[in-house]
Formats: C-alpha cells, structure tokens, sequence
C-alpha cells in the first residue's frame, strides 16, 4: 500500500505543477500579416507615395502632393506608415497610415496622434509620427 499512496502523491504533485505559472514559457504575440503589407515595403518613393495618397483620399481626407513618405514601426497588427502632405494653400499635414492585415487602412492625423490618448497603456500607445524606413527614389516626380 505505501507504494500506491507514493505513486498518488506523485501524481498530485506533477498535475500541480502543470498549473504552476512560474514554470511556463513567456507568450509572444502573434504577428499577422498581408500580402498588401508586406507589398507595401516593396514600393519605391513614387509608388508609395500613391499609395499612401489613396489610403487618405479613401479615408475622407485630401493630400495635394506627398513630399515625404516612409515606414514608422509596427502597432498591434498594423504597419504604420506616414506621408507629409503638402496644399496649395494651408499648412502641411503629416498623416500617419496603419496598414491592417486584413488589407484594411485607417488614416489619422498625426497631429492627433501626438496629443496622446490617456486610456492607453504605454505598451498600447500608438508610435509617433518619425519616418525609420524610407523608400528607394524621391518623391519629387511625385504631383
């Protein structure tokens, strides 16, 4: 009988252990991504820049010429992207463009964006508005 009430505690013990949080691995999140993200790192200056420009255009906004444009970082799920936006008349607008993996965009104002948003944690916050990858070309051929 010993030998029975042995293998029984051993068994408690194992199946503690499995519950034992301590003992498992950190979870990384899981990066999803599109094609249309990933085509997106593939453009040059001028083909980014219609892109970016027709994200916004589909958002309801406007963009005259994109005179700089390029990658900010990753956010969540999305691929951040911004493009500086300049009018015949009014101030330059810098737009900051989150590519989805699901081939969606959401475009807002990065003046927006560097006011915060106190209801995010700083593991949420949404990266600021600074170009870290920019397309081979120049956006001057772009009208």
């Amino acid at each position: 009988m010993p030998r029975v009430r042995s293998a029984a505690l051993l068994s408690a013990i194992a199946l503690a252990a499995c519950n034992d949080s301590s003992t498992q691995q950190p979870t990384r999140p899981i990066k999803v991504t599109s094609a249309e993200q990933q085509q997106l790192h593939q453009l040059d200056a001028l083909n980014l820049a219609i892109a970016l420009k027709r994200a916004i255009y589909d958002a309801g906004y406007t963009c005259k010429r994109v005179t700089d444009a390029g990658f900010v970082g990753a956010w969540k799920n999305n691929d951040m992207w911004m493009a500086h936006c300049v009018y015949d008349k009014g101030a330059p607008v810098d737009w900051a463009v989150f590519a989805g993996p699901d081939g969606s965009a959401q475009v807002r104002n990065c003046a927006d964006i560097k006011t915060g948003n106190r209801q995010l944690s700083a593991a949420e916050a949404v990266p600021g508005c600074a170009i870290k990858q920019r397309p081979k070309g120049n956006f001057n051929e772009v009208r």
